[in-house]
């Protein structure tokens, strides 16, 4: 199944993306899942710990229930070139302050940066979910960084996120400003103040955390 078609199903549910394959987690996934978290730099950003096989079970079980609930669709992006490699991550949020909005968020393996592996994911999953969800009103998509990941900021301005409003900090969760980055649905003028005060979307989050 590709980005653009296909139900909202989960398990059977992959995109693919220039040489990626986005599919939903897996048991199997568990060893890749806790070396990618033993990286200083990614528990820099993550506000959920996975340091332990208990802690990834966990972890895989809360992407299972966001998908049978319809408010998280996490994938785990794999590197198809090179044996199915785990290389990130990349989840759409759902629902945010109504039905017209949804989040993305994403992390990507050490051993993986620099091979432009977020941009490519993240493209793809933008086209799936404004198809996917385009009946029930999807035209706005969110981005969340602190204004200290660099890297994050990167990836969306690659992705044609538009910088739309610097967010004030939320400590101790959230201890510095953060980033909005809007991409709106093709052929939409939908917003283009909505994005400010970006009500029921948290602060200063980084792409990365959650």
């Amino acid at each position: 199944m590709s980005e653009h078609g296909g139900t909202v199903t989960g398990a059977d549910l992959s995109l693919t993306a220039d040489g990626l394959l986005l599919r939903p987690w897996r048991e199997e996934d568990v060893p890749a899942l806790l070396e990618a978290y033993d990286d200083p730099v990614m528990r820099q950003w993550v506000r959920l710990p996975v340091s332990t096989p208990e802690e990834a079970a966990r972890w895989l079980e809360l992407q299972r229930e966001g998908w049978a609930s319809g408010t998280r669709f996490s994938f785990a992006v794999t590197d198809v070139s090179r044996g199915g490699e785990l290389v990130g991550n990349l989840a759409l949020k759902r629902p945010g302050p109504g039905p017209e909005r949804a989040e993305v968020g994403y992390w990507t393996a050490a051993w993986a940066r620099g091979r432009g592996v977020a941009p490519r994911a993240l493209e793809a999953l933008t086209a799936w979910a404004f198809t996917a969800f385009a009946e029930e009103g999807l035209v706005r998509l969110e981005l969340l960084h602190q204004v200290d990941n660099v890297a994050s900021c990167r990836v969306a301005e690659k992705s044609g996120y538009a910088f739309a409003e610097l967010l004030d900090a939320l400590p101790p969760e959230f201890p510095l400003d953060g980033h909005l980055h809007v991409r709106e649905a093709p052929s939409t003028s939908y917003g283009s103040g909505a994005a400010q005060g970006a009500p029921g979307v948290s602060a200063a989050g980084s792409s990365d955390s959650r």
